[in-house]
């Protein structure tokens, strides 16, 4: 299963104090591949540095790097799907590229993508990937 992570929720997941913890680990433990491309790191790192501190987002970052199910992706499109907030783009155009099952998101700006047939890029909020995640057997 590959997934692209939004930043939100990603985020989120990290502390293992969080009750979204399950996420970074699942990411952590293997369980699934995680799509990203140059510019997505980026993000993560400039939101996590902020939220937490630039050794957390470094930590964070390397993990994903040297995971063996982290797949760098290069986007060839620009789809500019989304319009209420250009900036995740990235994310969709990532997904696309990395023929991604599903991009992991709580932002609502990712909606417009139920609405287009062409690209199907399915969007899952992180209590339905959560479950989804059960019903596979993965968590």
């Amino acid at each position: 299963m590959v997934a692209v992570i939004d930043t939100n929720v990603l985020l989120v997941s990290i502390s293992e104090r969080s009750r979204f913890h399950w996420l970074y680990k699942v990411i952590l433990e293997k369980k699934i591949i995680i799509a990203f491309t140059n510019d997505i790191l980026i993000e993560y790192e400039e939101q996590i540095s902020s939220h937490w501190h630039l050794n957390v987002a470094t930590n964070v970052i390397r993990s994903i790097i040297e995971l063996s199910t982290g797949k760098l992706t290069v986007a060839y499109f620009s789809l500019n799907l989304i319009k209420n907030d250009a900036d995740d783009n990235k994310f969709v155009d990532c997904a696309f590229a990395a023929n991604a099952d599903y991009i992991v998101t709580n932002d609502r700006d990712f909606d417009i993508l139920k609405t287009i047939s062409f690209p199907s890029i399915k969007v899952v909020s992180m209590q339905q990937f959560k479950e989804i995640l059960i019903s596979e057997k993965i968590l």
